[in-house]
């Protein structure tokens, strides 16, 4: 079975950082490009980031270009998204999304 699991949310104060992590099984995780996504409370699912099968090339939306960073580790079946300089607007369920959507994370961002 496809299998996506995140982990590493929780609740930060505002300008913290928080590292997620997804492990991804059941697939050939190499052959795929990934993507990091959100769903705020109350709001739509947003595109956060997107890196490629093998990571040379990353993209990220502008509300979180230049805090963010998104990585991986095809060895070890892993996606990850660094999260610096976090703000309040940040909170949601993160997800990660690449042949399938996976199991969210909560992030909250708050004093």
């Amino acid at each position: 079975d496809v299998q996506l699991q995140a982990s590493g949310g929780g609740l930060v104060q505002p300008g913290g950082s928080l590292r997620l992590s997804c492990a991804a099984s059941g697939f050939t995780f190499s052959d795929y490009a990934m993507n990091w996504i959100r769903q705020a409370p109350g709001k739509g699912v947003e595109w956060v980031s997107r890196i490629n099968f093998d990571g040379t090339r990353t993209n990220y939306a502008d509300s979180v270009k230049g805090r963010f960073t998104i990585s991986r580790d095809n060895a070890k079946n892993t996606l990850y998204l660094q999260m610096d300089s976090l703000k309040p607007e940040d909170t949601a369920v993160y997800y990660c999304d690449g042949p399938m959507r996976g199991q969210g994370t909560q992030v909250t961002v708050s004093s």
